[in-house]
């Protein structure tokens, strides 16, 4: 493989991982918090909903999968799933959003539909 990898590229190629619960990619979602690429190798670090989310391996062996369709020439592929910070659906990007048919005013980071009692 020739030349180093950009973040942008891989996580572009990792929005054809589509969470299979929700239909949504696992970008959009906000499961991936870091993605460190080098001249031959890609670390990534992701997350899941829920730490007892049983698709972790599946999520993971995807990504593998979409980042090897786009960088045939790439020899490492680390991927690591981290629980810190936990996951919240604040981390659900707009498109995201949008993909799971959130109303405007749902869209807008930190919004809670929750309000307490009096």
């Amino acid at each position: 493989m020739s030349g180093m990898i950009a973040e942008a590229d891989v996580l572009d190629a990792l929005r054809d991982v589509i969470d299979p619960e929700l239909g949504v990619n696992i970008v959009d979602l906000g499961l991936v918090y870091r993605v460190a690429t080098g001249d031959d190798a890609i670390a990534i670090d992701m997350t899941m909903t829920t730490p007892s989310c049983p698709l972790g391996d599946y999520l993971k062996d995807e990504s593998r999968s979409a980042i090897r369709r786009r960088f045939s020439g790439v020899g490492t592929i680390e991927i690591n799933l981290v629980w810190s910070p936990p996951w919240s659906a604040e981390l659900i990007r707009e498109e995201g959003r949008r993909a799971l048919g959130w109303p405007e005013e749902e869209r807008k980071p930190g919004y809670s539909a929750w309000t307490p009692s009096d």
